[in-house]
């Protein structure tokens, strides 16, 4: 039998080497996972409800398939389900079908007022990992949570103006927004993209994998990618403590050889928040905010003519307490990437002189999604994971 604490040390492309080899039973590798569940949620809030009986029935089932020689590429991977969107989306389906196992419906804000970057439970908010005193991000808040604390390596969320990206900046995973329209939209108005939280990179492409219908092929080069940094993207009031945190692991990453860096010609973006408003509004007339979106798509296609990657922070603050961001946009350097369709992803990229842990976010060319995260698994071995401030309590 494999043990919780062990469980919790597995990324999905761990378990599913495991389960396809026979090493480990799907049913063993459920069971630690709803049992990990059981020790810690109370501690962290990441999960509204668990499926465990439905969970460990599916994780027979594919025990008999591979019993047969089926072979998945996730099988035997538990997951956490965004609540709202349900085991039946599209992705979900998906993963279920490259064998993962829905073990519960992660948390996200109760309501839509203030920016959504909480998670609610009926036990109380849920607690950052890295520190209860956190919110964790949002609106994918539950499924961040619950991978960073070892729950499960991978869960599902969506990501409107960077409820994906941001939450994994603020727990210390890896947040995946897809190229839009690469998966099917989860509002009119194409904003809205389904993606993953997950323990690594590697995890996140194995989601690509799994869920999209197409997966293009990384660029054949031998020479690192450029990468342009910017740390406002023209607009944004970024905080100087999580700008630098932010700058500091990009340059290691050109240290190490994973790319190269510049910070020659950044993009200088129009701030998106009127079109990002605009266009969630269905039916408008055409506005000034329509020729705000064809501006910065044009200078975000001058940007990757000479460079094949963006970095920025991926928030321009580090997280907020459990009472709220107040003024501040959290969602000040991501959201303009929902509206322009870009690929994107959040990396631990480490913390401020307070502790407060901050993201890397890469972003790439639309369709680049493959070499967004080949170059995103060579980064991640190059950077350091974050860990629990506090060993006290449940919560870590």
């Amino acid at each position: 039998m494999i043990s919780t604490a062990e469980y919790a040390l597995l990324s999905a492309s761990d378990i599913a080497r495991h389960v396809n080899r026979g090493d480990l039973a799907a049913r063993e590798v459920v069971a630690a996972a709803l049992a990990r569940i059981m020790e810690r949620d109370d501690g962290v809030r990441a999960f509204t409800d668990i499926w465990a009986e439905l969970a460990l029935a599916r994780a027979a089932e594919l025990d008999a398939r591979l019993a047969r020689g089926t072979v998945l590429p996730l099988a035997g991977v538990p997951i956490g389900v965004k609540a709202g969107e349900g085991a039946d989306s599209f992705q979900n389906t998906r993963l279920t079908a490259a064998g993962c196992v829905p073990v519960g419906a992660t948390s996200v804000p109760r309501s839509r007022q203030g920016w959504q970057t909480y998670g609610h439970t009926d036990r109380g908010p849920t607690l950052n990992p890295l520190d209860p005193a956190w919110s964790p991000g949002g609106s994918s808040a539950g499924s961040a949570a619950a991978v960073a604390a070892g729950l499960v390596p991978m869960a599902s969320g969506s990501d409107g103006a960077g409820s994906v990206r941001i939450p994994a900046a603020w727990c210390g995973v890896t947040g995946f927004k897809p190229t839009n329209g690469l998966l099917p939209s989860r509002d009119r108005a194409g904003l809205n993209s389904p993606g993953v939280l997950a323990r690594s990179p590697l995890d996140a492409a194995a989601y690509l994998d799994a869920v999209a219908p197409v997966r293009t092929v990384p660029a054949d080069s031998a020479a690192p990618p450029t990468a342009v940094w910017s740390a406002t993207l023209g607009y944004a009031d970024t905080d100087a403590a999580v700008a630098a945190v932010a700058l500091r692991a990009a340059r290691t990453l050109a240290e190490q050889g994973v790319l190269s860096v510049s910070a020659d010609r950044p993009p200088t973006l129009v701030d998106p928040a009127p079109a990002w408003t605009a266009l969630r509004a269905i039916g408008r007339p055409p506005t000034d905010e329509d020729r705000a979106v064809a501006v910065n798509a044009a200078r975000l296609r001058d940007c990757f003519a000479h460079a094949d990657l963006l970095l920025t922070p991926t928030t321009p603050h580090p997280p907020h307490g459990h009472d709220g961001p107040g003024a501040r946009m959290s969602v000040a350097l991501t959201w303009a990437f929902n509206i322009t369709g870009h690929p994107a992803l959040s990396l631990p990229a480490g913390r401020t002189a307070r502790g407060e842990p901050v993201g890397l976010q890469l972003v790439a060319p639309h369709g680049a999604d493959a070499r967004l995260l080949d170059v995103a698994c060579r980064a991640a071995r190059a950077l350091r994971p974050l860990r629990p401030l506090r060993t006290g309590g449940r919560a870590t």
